[in-house]
C-alpha cells in the first residue's frame, strides 16, 4: 500500500471489487496516492484519474512515474460535470468518487450533469462507488442511463 495513504482510502481502496484488467475512473484525484494505490490492483487493467484542479494534477503526475509509464495510470485536468469522452474511448467498468463537490448534493444541477457523465463513461454493468457509506456506497444509475 502506498504510505502516504490514509487509512481512509485504505479502506476505501480494500473495498473496491477491483479485478485484473479492470478499467477504472477516479474522480477527484487530488495528488493521485488512491489512484496509483488501484492501479496496482488492477494487473493489465487501467485507471484515468481526473480532478478539476491543475494543481493537483501537477502533483499527481509529479508523483507517478512509474505507473504512468507502465500504461497502466494516466490523468486528465478536467471537472466531471465537462468531462466528455474521446470518440473512441473505452468504457469504464467503475468510478471512483471520494469527497467530491459535483457529488455531494450541494449542487443539483452540477451533480445531475456528473451523473450524466460518469452513466455515459461507463459499461453496462459499471459501478460508480462514492465515499460516504462504510466506507464506500454505490450510486444507482440507471435513471440517467436510459434517457440520453
Amino acid at each position: 500500500m502506498d504510505h502516504k495513504l490514509s487509512a481512509r482510502l485504505k479502506d476505501i481502496v480494500r473495498a473496491l471489487p477491483l479485478k485484473d484488467g479492470m478499467r477504472v475512473l477516479e474522480i477527484g484525484c487530488g495528488p493521485g496516492a488512491m489512484a496509483r494505490e488501484i492501479s496496482r490492483h488492477l494487473g493489465d487493467g487501467y485507471i484515468l484519474a481526473i480532478d478539476r484542479s491543475a494543481k493537483a494534477i501537477q502533483q499527481a503526475i509529479a508523483g507517478s512515474d512509474k505507473e504512468i509509464s507502465s500504461g497502466r495510470l494516466s490523468f486528465k485536468q478536467v471537472a466531471i460535470e465537462k468531462f466528455t469522452p474521446e470518440p473512441n474511448q473505452q468504457l469504464f467498468d467503475m468510478a471512483i468518487a471520494v469527497r467530491v463537490g459535483a457529488l455531494d448534493g450541494r449542487h443539483p444541477e452540477i451533480e445531475k450533469q456528473s451523473l450524466k457523465n460518469i452513466a455515459r463513461l461507463l459499461t453496462k454493468e459499471g459501478k460508480l462507488f462514492i465515499d460516504g457509506g462504510n466506507p464506500l456506497k454505490e450510486i444507482q444509475l440507471d435513471e440517467y442511463r436510459n434517457n440520453e
